[in-house]
């Protein structure tokens, strides 16, 4: 069973700047694809970035230039910096981690950390 607990959100102005991070447990890190999604109220969850175990990196459009992901895999931590931040921002933040074995695939959430940019 993979853990995966996220942290770091909070009230910013616009354009201002936020780090997330996401410890995840259970698991070997090192080996799980790794990615931020975000929820806005009223809207469907969407995929934000993604990070490979390998670190390559990529990002929705909406994003590109702004945000940073990243992974520690001595911390197990995934994080993703966040610049230049926008009301359209506004989500509650989640880490998901793509976990394989002998079963296949599987997705594990963590529950998210709330990010409001205010205007």
């Amino acid at each position: 069973q993979v853990h995966l607990i996220e942290s770091g959100g909070a009230v910013v102005q616009t354009g201002g700047s936020l780090t997330l991070s996401c410890v995840a447990s259970g698991n070997d890190f090192a080996s799980n694809p790794m990615a931020w999604y975000r929820q806005a109220p009223g809207r469907q969850r969407e995929w934000v970035a993604s990070i490979s175990t390998g670190g390559v990196t990529a990002y929705t459009e909406s994003v590109k230039g702004r945000f940073d992901i990243s992974r520690d895999n001595a911390k197990n931590t995934l994080n993703l910096h966040m610049n230049s931040l926008k009301p359209e921002d506004t989500a509650v933040y989640y880490c998901k981690a793509v976990v394989t074995t002998l079963r296949g695939a599987r997705d594990y959430w963590g529950r998210g950390t709330q990010v409001t940019v205010s205007s």
